[in-house]
């Protein structure tokens, strides 16, 4: 099986959930994707990894991946690793929504040099703000954004939101076509 096919059964398995949900973004859903259980999976985490790199390999020298905490920890973390023992090493950076209260104070941690051409990854994207507000503090370190990942864009409106930017979903909502029969309750 192909890496794209088996990480979308992994998500089918053990992320995809039916019930009653609260977004990040306020609104509702009865169907969520708790990608947490994909990006901290071993096998989910080297798929999304392998088919990341293989992305960023296209787009000339990356300095760095980075995104949102929570959500892009796992795989940045990943992706920093297995470049490394690849021999074309991209680190990883974090963004809090909100700076550290203590010790340095910092919302971006490892920060690459100013200028540095960098690849934003989120795990779901929903109307894109909290991926803009990750961008907007990478932006306001002079890093430049050559494009942002996403393992799955709920197709509520983030792409649009994303378009000064190239966007890619590995997943789309509309990708899970069993979404309104056989999703396990949560």
């Amino acid at each position: 099986m192909n890496p794209r096919a088996r990480l979308k059964q992994i998500i089918e398995e053990k992320a995809l959930m039916r019930g009653d949900f609260s977004l990040s973004s306020g609104g509702k859903s009865a169907i969520y994707f708790n990608c947490k259980r994909v990006t901290l999976d071993p096998e989910g985490v080297a798929l999304i990894g392998e088919i990341l790199l293989a992305e960023i390999g296209k787009l000339g020298k990356i300095i760095a991946i980075g995104g949102p905490s929570i959500g892009a920890d796992p795989v940045v973390g990943y992706i920093a690793g297995k470049s490394h023992l690849e021999g074309r090493a991209v680190a990883a950076f974090i963004v809090r929504k909100r700076p550290k209260q203590h010790g340095t104070a910092m919302t971006i941690e490892n920060v690459p040099p100013e200028g540095s051409r960098v690849v934003i990854f989120e795990d779901v994207v929903t109307t894109g703000r909290s991926t803009l507000e990750a961008i907007r503090q990478v932006e306001r370190e002079r890093l430049q954004v050559v494009a942002v990942f996403s393992l799955i864009d709920r197709e509520e409106g983030g792409a649009e939101a994303l378009r000064g930017y190239p966007y890619k979903a590995l997943f789309r909502r509309s990708d899970f076509a069993q979404l309104d029969e056989g999703v396990p309750e949560a």
